[in-house]
């Protein structure tokens, strides 16, 4: 117990300062914070790829360093992995296992569970936001079937939903809550706009944040789906209410260590000295200071909502410190604050043509001039923001330098020298008939429909005026994100269509399972939303009650012609229709619904809402009919087709859809 916490305060459950570290440098500065704990990724199957993140003998020196200090590492292998990744990610676990012993892996793929148990992982697992847990009904069986020690809950969640999700948590199951970061406008584990728009999938830690950039609507341009940063603040007190949160969670492993040590210090003294209203002062002076964008509280206060996207403001990370001025060729910037050795700034955001970033070689005082040189032949664009992302201070570059003395280094550590070979599932022997699939909204539009089975997405009064023969045939899907505000009416929907006579359901979360009171008799397909792209995430599927998955729809032909070689379930693919660029819990309050928005690049789409969520489209469907053919022979059975009610106002462009069939998924 810290010797400087009120006695007031003793009784308050305590919970864990988990830091972000995407460099040497950063974690070296969490360290100097007191952070209880930190994560960080390695070179591969990370979700933050864009961080420098680490190779495996780093890592070790890193692990023995925070060991020493009583600070814990968790290290993220929350990508998605294909076909070909099961070796390399496994032998990469045994790596950890022998060599660097971290206290806890971030997963989002089942299959991490399974190849760690392989490679002898001795630490704890945990759910990564990215696995979408977001209902409460779901602890009981995350802990019971997957055996995993922690789930990572929505950054999109209340105070109230946090509790449920709390009240749900079986023995030896326990939650982190992120509480300062950046914000993602898409649910984690449900934005496809990256990869929909250039191949490169958030998923897979290659996000190029198409969310961040202008967007044309109704003749105005907006960032129309940027967000603000999360933070908690003063709020965070609430959290030390709630025992079953053990962790606060800082988002941000492509920061700088500036960044890093502020917010951990700043929620140290929140968690600490909450009560002190001159640490709360002192603490709120290093979240302004800690260079992340501007903050909202979101829907931590649900009598208190905030909107995250707010176009009135600007949304580009790290401290705006002025503007560029004078002419093209010759242009300045007039800081606000003094610029000291090491600052890092950036100019203007990163979809700007002269977008660029510029190091701080010399100080510069406040309202002084600084000249910014650049290569481009248009110049700056005068007016355009400046930011200021990263600081090097002298006192913490000392502790950094402090910490490096006491570091380390062990040779590297070799993937040859270890030896491991994934065990894959048996093969599935069942055989079932090909089967194509048309799903809607609404089953009293269809029309035009023979010789196809039936879909049709639960939510409303979708079983309303058919019959109980009519309900038996048809696939019941369920929405990819379920709240814990509408677990209840989900269930009440689900319980009335098992009664009319429904069997069959496709579950596009893993742990909707637990969702259905009698198990036996229903017949459960995990849904393209589930994200299962390799052998061990189906086997996971299969373990969890499932009798088929329809794969993901990022993959590439390579990915889609391996996956049923080691399949233990039958398999179902997306051939065509409507797929969503992401689904969010919130829409900018200037976007109108149904009405079109368009990219820079011309590429044009919609938000509609439906079971309490925005289902964000593009103009074009996903569409790889012509390669049914090849997939038949391949192993898969069901071609799935998703029809969605475009709206009036939006014209559908007619292009090939592959998305990521020809150039594969990076």
């Amino acid at each position: 117990m810290d010797k400087n916490i009120k006695p007031d305060q003793k009784e308050i459950f305590r919970p864990d300062i988990l830091a972000p570290a995407g460099s040497r440098a950063s974690f070296m500065a969490a360290l100097a914070a007191g952070a209880d704990a930190i994560y960080c990724g390695l070179k591969r199957f990370s979700a933050r790829m864009e961080a420098k993140n680490f190779p495996h003998s780093e890592l070790a020196s890193l692990t023995d360093l925070a060991h020493a200090q009583g600070t814990k590492v968790y290290i993220a292998f929350n990508t998605m992995l294909k076909p070909g990744d099961l070796e390399r990610a496994g032998k990469s676990i045994a790596m950890l296992s022998h060599h660097i012993e971290p206290d806890a892996i971030i997963i989002q793929d089942l299959a991490m569970i399974d190849l760690a148990r392989q490679a002898g992982f001795k630490g704890e697992i945990h759910l990564s936001t990215l696995s979408n847990v977001t209902f409460p009904a779901a602890m009981k069986l995350v802990k019971s079937s997957l055996g995993v020690d922690r789930v990572v809950i929505p950054r999109e969640l209340n105070i109230d939903e946090m509790k449920e999700m709390a009240a749900a948590c079986p023995p030896g199951l326990d939650l982190e809550a992120f509480i300062h970061g950046a914000l993602c406008y898409g649910v984690s584990g449900r934005c496809y706009w990256s990869s929909f728009l250039g191949g490169r999938s958030g998923l897979r830690g290659r996000c190029v944040q198409p969310c961040r950039r202008h967007y044309d609507h109704e003749k105005n341009k907006n960032r129309y789906f940027s967000c603000q940063d999360l933070s908690m603040d003063v709020l965070a007190k609430v959290l030390r209410n709630v025992p079953q949160i053990k962790a606060w969670k800082i988002e941000g492993r492509k920061k700088g260590p500036h960044y890093v040590y502020y917010t951990v210090s700043a929620y140290r003294m929140m968690r600490d000295h909450g009560n002190d209203p001159a640490e709360k002062k002192n603490a709120i002076g290093l979240l302004e200071r800690a260079l992340g964008r501007p903050s909202t509280h979101y829907n931590f206060l649900p009598q208190r909502p905030q909107n995250p996207v707010r176009t009135d403001i600007q949304t580009g990370s790290g401290l705006l410190i002025g503007r560029v001025k004078g002419s093209a060729k010759q242009s300045f910037l007039v800081p606000r604050e003094e610029l000291l050795p090491g600052d890092v700034l950036r100019i203007g955001y990163e979809d700007d043509a002269f977008h660029t970033i510029v190091r701080i070689n010399k100080s510069v005082p406040r309202k002084g001039n600084f000249h910014i040189k650049t290569g481009s032949k248009k110049g700056m664009g005068q007016g355009a923001p400046v930011f200021l992302t990263d600081r090097r201070e002298k006192a913490l570059a000392d502790m950094i330098a402090g910490f490096e003395e006491k570091f380390v280094e062990k040779p590297e550590i070799s993937e040859g020298s270890n030896v491991f070979k994934v065990r894959y599932p048996k093969k599935v022997k069942k055989k079932i008939k090909i089967d194509e699939v048309s799903v809607y909204r609404m089953l009293h539009k269809i029309t035009g429909v023979k010789n196809r089975t039936i879909g049709c997405w639960l939510g409303g009064d979708t079983t309303k005026g058919i019959t109980t023969r009519q309900i038996e045939k048809i696939w019941w899907w369920l929405p990819p994100v379920i709240w814990p505000e509408n677990q209840d009416e989900t269930i009440r929907q689900v319980e009335k269509t098992v009664k009319n006579g429904g069997r069959k359901f496709v579950l596009n979360a893993p742990w909707q399972t637990a969702l259905f009171s009698k198990k036996e008799s229903m017949e459960f397909w995990a849904g393209p939303f589930c994200n299962a792209a390799n052998a061990l995430m189906i086997d996971g599927l299969k373990k969890l009650g499932f009798s088929g998955a329809i794969v993901s729809t990022e993959l590439g032909e390579d990915d889609y012609m391996k996956l049923p070689e080691h399949s233990s379930l039958p398999l179902g693919i997306v051939v065509y229709g409507n797929w969503p660029l992401c689904i969010s819990r919130v829409l900018a309050e200037n976007l109108k619904e149904g009405e079109p928005f368009t990219s820079p690049m011309g590429e044009q789409g919609w938000a509609k809402k439906y079971n309490h969520n925005y289902w964000v489209y593009p103009n074009w469907k996903v569409d790889i009919r012509k390669k049914q053919e090849s997939l038949v022979r391949a192993g898969y059975r069901r071609f799935i087709h998703l029809f969605e009610p475009v709206p009036k106002t939006v014209t559908l462009k007619k292009r090939p859809g592959l998305w990521n069939w020809e150039h594969g998924l990076r």
